[in-house]
């Protein structure tokens, strides 16, 4: 066997035989590709019946693009708000009586300018606006005090502090001012009036000073002065106690004559 013949016949022995070979399909058939069917037919289902139903929500509840979202139930509504850890962090109810917001602080803001209107917290309350109008016939009650630099009335209308069962009082430890710039200061009372100085002077400063309804002294009938003519002048006379009144003028002084009358004080 010559060294070709050797080749050949080692190659024609090392090819496979392939007149035996088995051809198998790929792809899937019979049951498997029935049930593959019947999920994506399924699927689909589920598909069209999610839209469906989605539509119908949004139908039933008038969620569209250009109308207000409004949530309407039998009883309260309540929106939580929660942090990552799934803590309450606020709360706000609508109820049937009332209203409640809880927070740490509660703000209204203005549309426009982002202003912050009104906003409550453990604290304080701030109302940034700029008036605040009470309309109620009973006006605001406050059951503390009330810290305000200025106080004021609206246009064309009189400004009253009345305290209608109790005492009203003004204190400042710099001091006091009522000024009225165009028209006329009145202080009214049913018992005393009391003006106290500790330390300082009372400074009346006007053209005219009148003291009227003072007690009017009269003379004994012993004294010549009893028979005049009607007084048209009058002194000015002082108790000790401090009391005014008036005793007819004379040529001299007649506060002493007609000092009986610090006996009925």
């Amino acid at each position: 066997m010559t060294r070709e013949q050797y080749i050949l016949a080692t190659q024609q022995n090392n090819l496979p035989r392939t007149e035996n070979a088995q051809l198998y399909p790929v792809g899937i058939y019979g049951w498997r590709k029935r049930c593959l069917y019947f999920f994506v037919l399924l699927l689909l289902v589920t598909m069209i019946v999610n839209l469906a139903m989605t539509i119908w929500i949004l139908k039933v509840m008038n969620f569209t693009v250009d109308s207000p979202l409004v949530l309407q139930s039998d009883r309260n509504v309540t929106v939580n708000a929660r942090n990552h850890m799934g803590q309450l962090t606020g709360q706000l109810t609508v109820g049937a009586d009332a209203v409640e917001a809880q927070c740490k602080r509660f703000e209204v803001r203005a549309s426009e300018d982002g202003r912050v209107l009104f906003s409550a917290d453990e604290d304080e309350i701030t109302i940034g606006a700029e008036k605040l109008k009470v309309t109620g016939t009973e006006g605001a009650v406050f059951g503390h005090s009330v810290e305000t630099p200025h106080i004021r009335a609206e246009p064309s209308q009189d400004l009253r502090l009345e305290s209608p069962t109790r005492s009203l009082i003004m204190e400042a430890p710099r001091g006091v001012q009522v000024s009225a710039a165009a028209g006329d200061f009145k202080a009214t009372c049913r018992k005393e009036l009391h003006l106290q100085s500790t330390e300082g002077e009372i400074f009346l400063n006007a053209k005219t000073i009148r003291l009227g309804n003072l007690p009017t002294g009269s003379f004994p009938s012993s004294s010549p002065s009893s028979s005049s003519s009607r007084q048209t002048v009058y002194e000015l006379c002082v108790c000790p106690n401090g009391k005014l009144y008036l005793s007819p003028a004379g040529v001299g002084s007649t506060c002493q004559s007609s000092s009986n009358i610090c006996l009925w004080s």
